[in-house]
């Protein structure tokens, strides 16, 4: 089914050939490195500097990289830059403040020159295949599925400071990846839809770290067989792989997609050339994935539905242990209440979003329901469409009555349920989902108020034919069918046409900013002192940390303009008492910048052998650690609430992805790593010293000896600062990016 081949690849008369060795300029003939080449502003040996063609956001992300790049001298929009409004057009705790922040958006595009899509209209990334898309073209989003590599379109997704960076002119800077050749053949079988082939993906790769920062270029025979939809469903989960982006080869489905999208002249063919060098490989034969389903709490739990049904008291009771283990007993979740007669029911299926709301999974859905229904038990099908040209076409032809007769339900534009904000099941609800994401209380459950409910990521093909089961679990290969035949798409641009605020090159200089009363200006950040003494907030020892734990997505995400406000839920759903505990190491630093030492202070201080005159250059922080911090969405709030709340680094074995590193630099935290096999000894409460860290900042250094005031004493520990670059050690020592910029615009 899928091959993971660790060893190099040239790529030779169209397939690839082993090898082991090759020379740097073989890498440059592959897809992404032709990319990057055109991108790229400044020639260093192993480093990459770009700069993207357009930029993208969504309204959990905008006010706050308008409000950093206000601060730091933004005058006007350099690129295009679009403002969608598909994350919180439900406002979850009620009053003015999501559409406040709409406006507040429109009037930034007007002021500085930017798009701005009007709630419901699109989900970011259907808009951005629809109407920005190329080949060869590189887009940045806030966002991290901004994956767009299906249309000759390299895609990257970070925390909203990389977006603040290219509104200011200056690049993204990365190490050269590696790429990763994944090479398709065969043909899906009927029933089998891109959701069953990304979940074998990141199942093959995510947990051993394959495809880690790297990027993916998708070539071989087997993509002719797959229709664009197909494509870009498989494209879009790359991003649960934590891969860095991903490109594929183009042929004439994409000339076709983009002629119909109004933008002919932005194709061109995308192949490896001759003798491109790869730096491994993964094969995959399409023609042997079968029906597929992620358990919770990652994409990367899959296992076919057939071995789900097969073993689903084992895979349940595994599933149930591991929610016992991680929320620490204060919740449940029985899964094993789902065994009916040794069947699995269900209690909703969701099609929705970037991933499951494309035309032609809905088509196929229909068609499997053809004749049937949902059922009138516990058992709801939602069904969200990407944008409403996609919604126009699926009511002219027929798709979208179809579903509604079969008593499916149809809902705006809107991202919700990927992140909690639309169709919450029921406690201890089992849903099953063609979304991104099925962490732990993504759906929008409470485990802290005793909620908790369980999300299976599966393709919307067996989604209908469970629901034309009625709720038990049913793969779409079993049930028979008439597969939708592939007709001549349409597009109708008129809408966009319509609503949309098109200002990109027509900024108002004079036109003044919106501001609701939520929206906030971020807190003053301090720069770096010469010492460091940090507290332990929190002590996170599960094997991975996502943000929607470090901070909740769903309805707190509605206070995302108010620094402060959002900050107060940072963590609260995995570990309540850390906002507590950081404001009072918060206070701490008051009484140490007001020239007195709390009495916690002046014991570590006593422990350590330092005099109370030490405080004066020593800045006192929380810290987190996590053994494998920053999975999942690219959201800067994960690192940002961290240091509104006074928070000065994170200390982890490895970070999980590199945009939440480079959250954690860019609002001046230190991204600190321990050795593999070190120990961290510390508990809540405890303290952590690093002297002279701003000079060895400074310095370059990459080593940090520290000590540690633990209730067993004191501690020797070291941190490492590796593969930071001089720009990374800017933004620590001036405290964030925001007050660099702000800097060099004195």
């Amino acid at each position: 089914m899928i091959k993971l081949h660790e060893t190099g690849a040239f790529w030779q008369n169209g397939a690839p050939v082993p090898a082991s060795i090759a020379s740097p300029a073989d890498r440059e003939k592959t897809i992404a490195y032709q990319i990057f080449r055109q991108h790229n502003i400044r020639e260093e040996a192993g480093q990459l500097h770009l700069k993207f063609d357009s930029l993208i956001s969504h309204d959990i992300t905008y006010v706050g990289i308008i409000q950093t790049a206000k601060a730091s001298g933004l005058t006007e929009f350099p690129v295009p830059y679009v403002m969608t409004n598909c994350h919180n057009s439900l406002c979850a705790v009620g009053g003015t403040i999501n559409e406040d922040d709409h406006v507040f958006g429109l009037s930034a595009a007007m002021k500085y020159g930017g798009n701005f899509v009007p709630a419901n209209q699109a989900v970011i990334h259907q808009y951005a295949r629809e109407m920005m898309s190329g080949c060869g073209r590189m887009i940045l989003g806030s966002d991290s599925h901004t994956r767009y590599g299906a249309l000759g379109t390299m895609g990257v997704g970070e925390g909203g400071p990389e977006i603040v960076k290219q509104l200011l002119k200056n690049t993204y800077d990365i190490a050269a990846p590696q790429v990763v050749l994944v090479y398709l053949t065969g043909e899906p079988a009927q029933g089998v839809g891109p959701h069953d082939v990304a979940i074998a993906l990141c199942g093959a790769t995510y947990k051993n770290g394959f495809v880690k920062n790297k990027v993916l270029e998708f070539c071989g025979p087997g993509i002719k067989n797959l229709p664009m939809d197909y494509r870009i469903g498989i494209d879009v989960m790359t991003t649960e792989t934590a891969c860095l982006s991903s490109i594929w080869e183009t042929d004439g489905a994409v000339e076709e997609y983009l002629a119909i999208h109004g933008r002919p002249e932005t194709y061109r063919e995308l192949h490896p050339y001759e003798g491109a060098y790869y730096d491994s490989m993964i094969t995959i034969d399409l023609s042997k994935i079968e029906p597929m389903a992620a358990l919770p709490f990652h994409p990367s739990e899959a296992y076919t539905i057939r071995e789900l049904t097969e073993n689903a008291g084992d895979i349940f009771r595994e599933v149930e242990k591991q929610a016992a283990e991680q929320f620490g007993g204060q919740v449940e979740l029985k899964l094993t209440d789902k065994l009916v007669n040794g069947k699995i029911v269900v209690d909703q299926g969701v099609i929705a979003g970037c991933a499951g709301g494309m035309y032609d999974n809905i088509a196929e859905a229909a068609a499997i329901l053809e004749g049937h229904d949902v059922g009138s038990g516990y058992f709801s099908l939602s069904i969200y469409p990407p944008s409403v040209p996609v919604n126009l076409e699926l009511i002219h032809n027929g798709v979208q009555q179809s579903l509604l007769e079969a008593g499916a339900l149809f809902k705006p534009c809107f991202c919700g349920p990927c992140f909690g904000a639309g169709d919450v099941p029921a406690n201890n609800g089992l849903s099953i989902r063609h979304t991104t994401r099925n962490f732990p209380n993504r759906e929008g459950s409470k485990p802290g108020d005793g909620q908790l409910a369980g999300v299976v990521l599966m393709d919307a093909r067996s989604i209908a034919a469970t629901a034309r089961n009625h709720g038990v679990l049913t793969p779409a290969t079993e049930v028979s069918y008439v597969q939708p035949k592939q007709g001549k798409r349409t597009f109708d641009q008129r809408v966009y046409d319509r609503r949309v605020y098109f200002g990109y090159e027509k900024p108002q200089a004079d036109y003044e900013l919106k501001f609701g009363p939520n929206i906030a200006e971020w807190p003053e950040i301090p720069a770096l002192a010469d010492n460091m003494l940090m507290q332990v907030a929190s002590v996170l020892r599960d094997p991975v940390t996502t943000t929607d734990e470090l901070i909740p997505s769903g309805e707190t995400s509605s206070y995302r303009s108010n620094p402060m406000k959002l900050a107060s839920f940072a963590l609260s759903r995995r570990d309540p008492d850390y906002v507590p505990r950081a404001l009072a190491t918060q206070e701490m630093e008051k009484t140490r910048q007001a020239g007195q030492a709390a009495p916690a202070v002046k014991a570590a201080l006593e422990a350590l052998g330092l005099a109370d005159e030490a405080l004066a250059n020593t800045q006192i922080g929380s810290v987190l650690f996590a053994n494998k911090p920053g999975d999942g969405s690219a959201r800067e709030q994960a690192a940002s609430c961290q240091r509104v709340l006074g928070g000065c680094a994170n200390i982890c074995y490895e970070f999980a992805t590199k945009r939440y590193r480079s959250n954690c630099v860019n609002w001046g935290m230190m991204p600190f790593t321990l050795a593999e096999d070190a120990e961290f000894p510390c508990q809540p409460g405890d303290f952590i010293y690093v002297p002279d860290i701003k000079a060895k900042v400074l310095a370059g250094d990459d080593t940090f000896p520290a000590k540690a005031v633990t209730a067993e004493g004191v501690k020797d520990i070291t941190f490492y600062l590796k593969n930071t670059t001089g720009e990374e050690r800017e933004l620590l020592l001036t405290g964030c990016l925001m007050n660099h910029y702000a800097a060099q615009n004195q």
